[in-house]
């Protein structure tokens, strides 16, 4: 579909959009489970290869994979597991959770990956997260892997009917009963949203609903049985579960991945990866295109060969062009394209895509500049000339899958026309019937059959442009100020760590609105020495490019803000713990009169 073809989609009076992709072959499912789909897969073909350096590689192809999942099964089979059970796995990323996934399944169980302890997230917060979240799943069976920390076993909470178990390699020879016919409707796997305060909201799917969604998002994709898929996602996400080990089992495509942990100590290697094994598709989130044009030393790379990518998705963050145009400019001489640069708005409750931006576009996803002060003030995009100072850039996520819609809504729940900026609420034949365990969450989220985001974007032309989070939007003297703007502003500068900024809200009684409170880390702690100058250079860059100043800016020392267990910085988490801190912000006070952060 070019950009040609955008004009005149189809919208009824309640303002639905989705995308039709008639024009792209469907690609054949013809399975009723995902077991099913597993055990189809031809058993010579690569499936999945791990990597921890050059000199640890390992990888399955499909029959061996089935083979250990077999084995995995056996033993959870003599750890009590049957049919309909649920299974918890902590584990490392890697082939063996992969493996022990599959089993549950295998078996006819519910499995569900939650994080493992890392340093990215600090462990109160990662204590706390894992409590509540074993507690909601009483699950069967909780394995872990031999590493998991002592320390941690008394945060796993255990029902009355749980068993904690320990993943042993090559544990029985025994061949397992495998389940009887799974009917399609049933509960193949639990996935969790992300939440800033722990993996909380458990989305229970069907074998039938992720079936569909993926024969779905094969098409958008253009998926080719000759695709590799490179991943550094965690397999606790929906991201990384779904597009990157759901997709190409189902799918019966190779994927190589390493851990999380890997690539943020060394993200150079996700490109090299990729271009040793001439990787075709991948999903990272918006702040990793800045992260690895800046830290991946491009200069460095002369044995690139960035050419086999068909697409890279930006995706889990609003989309940024400036994010796009700095790893466009820093790889491009490495063979990469202008169109495979790509976009996606994705979530756990719709199994994983809503949108998926057109791959056979040759400049990638649709840009629009609108009037930058009309859309603070007014809350409507109104188109302007990309020369215009007022001027801003958004970049669209893509258009709605088959069997998706999007509405746009203001406060009080009216459809908004094209341009409108509201709450973006979405009605999906995959969507979830409710959070696992949890119906006042269910409550919260479900209106009339459509899912309330909580995300604030506009549709133009049915393309879907997703601005931020609602509930962090900023009000300044009655213009609304989104906190990714004024990040990104931030991220900018040489001296503050890419991603590692949080800018939120606080009511300030004397003036009657909020003011901007912005935390950044330093890339050094020692350029702590020269924060007069750098807080300086900050608030000139945001009251340039918003027109809003930022009075209060706190510096911090590498890894104080505080990050998801997606791997972003938590927002409301971050503002408890800078207020806790911060005496002079008087929060106690400021409570009672009304903090909107």
């Amino acid at each position: 579909m070019g950009i040609s073809d955008l004009k005149g989609l189809s919208s009824n009076r309640d303002r639905r959009h989705s995308f039709d992709l008639s024009s792209h072959s469907p690609f054949d499912l013809p399975y009723k489970t995902l077991r099913e789909a597993l055990w189809a897969a031809p058993r010579d073909k690569p499936f999945a290869t791990m990597w921890q350096g050059e000199d640890d590689v390992q990888s399955v192809n499909f029959g061996e994979f089935t083979a250990l999942a077999e084995t995995q099964a056996a033993y959870l089979q003599q750890q009590g597991l049957s049919a309909g059970d649920t299974i918890v796995l902590i584990m490392p990323q890697g082939i063996p959770l992969m493996a022990s996934f599959a089993a549950a399944m295998y078996l006819g169980a519910i499995p569900a990956i939650l994080a493992y302890p890392n340093f990215k997230v600090e462990p109160a917060k990662y204590r706390a997260g894992l409590t509540a979240v074993t507690a909601n799943l009483k699950a069967r069976l909780v394995m872990l892997d031999e590493e998991f920390p002592q320390e941690l076993l008394g945060h796993v909470t255990l029902g009355e009917f749980s068993k904690l178990v320990r993943y042993e390699k090559g544990a029985s020879r025994e061949r397992a009963q495998p389940a009887p016919t799974t009917d399609p409707a049933e509960v193949a796997f639990i996935q969790h949203s992300a939440g800033t305060t722990g993996l909380q909201k458990g989305v229970a799917l069907s074998h039938s609903a992720v079936l569909q969604h993926l024969a779905r998002l094969a098409p958008a994709l253009m998926l080719r049985s000759d695709d590799r898929i490179y991943s550094w996602l965690p397999l606790y996400h929906d991201m990384g579960l779904i597009a990157c080990f759901i997709l190409p089992m189902v799918c019966h495509v190779p994927v190589i991945m390493q851990s999380p942990t890997d690539w943020v100590l060394q993200p150079a290697t996700m490109l090299q990866i990729i271009s040793e094994y001439r990787c075709t598709l991948g999903w990272i989130p918006n702040f990793a295109f800045n992260f690895l044009a800046r830290r991946a030393h491009p200069e460095t790379g002369a044995a690139y060969d960035l050419s086999s990518v068909r697409a890279l998705i930006n995706c889990a963050e609003p989309v940024r062009a400036s994010s796009l145009d700095e790893f466009r400019s820093a790889f491009s001489r490495y063979g990469l394209r202008a169109s495979a640069l790509q976009s996606s708005y994705a979530m756990a409750e719709t199994v994983f895509a809503v949108t998926q931006s057109a791959l056979d576009v040759a400049n990638g996803p649709v840009r629009v500049w609108v009037d930058s002060e009309i859309f603070r003030r007014e809350c409507t995009a109104v188109p302007a000339e990309s020369s215009n100072p007022r001027a801003a850039c958004y970049v669209s996520s893509g258009k709605c899958l088959p069997g998706t819609s999007v509405r746009v809504v203001s406060e009080t729940g009216q459809d908004l026309p094209d341009g409108g900026l509201g709450e973006i609420l979405i009605q999906s034949d995959s969507m979830l019937s409710g959070y696992y365990n949890r119906p006042d969450l269910t409550a919260q989220a479900l209106r009339d059959g459509w899912y309330c985001s909580g995300d604030l974007g506009f549709v133009l032309d049915g393309e879907v442009f997703v601005v931020g989070r609602q509930k962090d939007l900023i009000i300044v003297a009655g213009e609304n100020i989104h906190p990714h703007d004024v990040e990104e502003i931030v991220s900018s500068h040489p001296l503050i760590h890419e991603g590692r900024v949080v800018a939120f809200g606080l009511h300030n009684p004397e003036l009657g609105t909020q003011e901007i409170v912005i935390v950044a880390e330093v890339l050094e702690e020692e350029n702590l020495t020269n924060s007069l100058a750098i807080e300086q250079d900050l608030r000139n860059a945001v009251t340039g490019e918003l027109g809003v100043s930022a009075r209060l800016i706190y510096l911090k020392p590498p890894r104080w803000i505080v990050k998801s267990t997606a791997g972003k910085p938590a927002r409301s988490t971050t503002r408890e713990k800078l207020l806790a801190e911060h005496s002079e912000l008087e929060f106690d006070s400021l409570k009672k009169k009304g903090v909107h952060a």
